[in-house]
């Protein structure tokens, strides 16, 4: 078990250049990796199954205790994100599918390498995980509805499909985890250590399948959609941080939700791209899932040098297996 603890924590240390290192091999020789392409929903599954064995009834109190925060944190997620993708695709005159994946990028909920990342920036952890989860229960309503309203433009939109995908790659896996986790949370614990290293693989699988499928794609549109991409991330950190900063929050919850808003959950993205618009419009998803991992370790950086008075939902010494969590993306 140890030496399992010792590869789980240098794969999700070094999550970013395991992402690109796959994206590169997979770029240069796409055929090992084509037939991983039927196998994207099971393994988000799998990575969002990992999710709720991590998850506690703690991380709910925050939602019913002190909703404020969570809830402009939301509403910040699900307005800024769409309507700044939606933004980027009309002023970089990206292709339909492109603009499409672009958008639905920016309607998935958050990630929860999130959660690290708030914690490293001496960020508020207990809205961050409150943020995540509370995103990720009104995905199957709010990811649908935000993408027939905005991105019905570039593709046909069927909510209701993408409803129940939503409910069996995210909302099924993520139950069964919780329930297992309470039936039996002895074995859940021992086994946390673990629960990285399987979402890294997982993340890394269905990076390899998308780029394989989209070797063309990325010669031609790579460096317009990677740009597309970065400045989506960075308007969202900072959009995340001025809202916060309006509504008068103090510096530990404007990390949070800058950071929260700033970084989606880009294999929920990959999945729903590939199941209803296309390989092309997944492409948007994967690049984020290797620049998020570059942008918000940098930004953690950055803010863990400058201090900020902890308040008292903000836990001095979080929970093991929430800061464990860099590999679900």
């Amino acid at each position: 078990m140890r030496i399992l603890e010792a590869i789980s924590q240098t794969a999700g240390k070094y999550f970013a250049f395991w992402v690109i290192g796959i994206a590169i091999i997979a770029y240069f020789m796409p055929d090992p990796f084509l037939f991983l392409n039927s196998y994207i929903t099971i393994l988000l599954g799998v990575v969002m199954f990992g999710m709720g064995l991590t998850l506690k009834p703690v991380d709910f109190k925050l939602v019913a205790s002190k909703p404020l925060p969570v809830i402009i944190g939301v509403l910040a997620q699900f307005l800024i994100m769409p309507l700044v993708a939606l933004a980027i695709a009309i002023a970089l005159r990206l292709p339909n599918e492109l603009a499409a994946g672009l958008v639905l990028l920016g309607s998935v909920p958050g990630g929860t390498a999130s959660n690290v990342m708030v914690y490293l920036a001496r960020g508020n952890l207990a809205l961050s995980i409150a943020m995540t989860s509370l995103s990720t229960l009104l995905a199957p309503i709010a990811t649908p509805l935000i993408l027939l309203t905005l991105a019905g433009q570039w593709l046909p939109v069927d909510p209701m499909a993408m409803f129940l995908s939503i409910v069996q790659v995210i909302i099924i896996p993520i139950t069964l985890g919780v329930l297992i986790r309470r039936v039996f949370p002895k074995a859940v614990n021992k086994s946390s250590t673990v629960i990285p290293l399987i979402s890294v693989l997982a993340i890394i699988i269905i990076v390899s399948a998308v780029v394989a499928a989209n070797v063309e794609s990325i010669a031609t549109s790579g460096l317009i959609i990677f740009s597309a991409v970065m400045l989506h991330n960075l308007m969202g950190l900072l959009l995340g941080y001025v809202t916060a900063m309006l509504m008068r929050l103090d510096e530990s919850k404007r990390r949070a939700i800058s950071i929260e808003v700033g970084m989606q959950n880009s294999g929920l993205g990959v999945a729903l791209a590939t199941a209803h618009f296309g390989p092309l419009a997944a492409l948007p998803n994967v690049i984020a899932a290797v620049w998020h991992n570059i942008s918000g370790p940098i930004l953690a950086t950055v803010w863990s040098k400058k201090r900020v008075d902890l308040k008292e939902d903000v836990p001095v010494n979080p929970i093991k297996p929430q800061v464990q969590k860099a590999g679900h993306k």
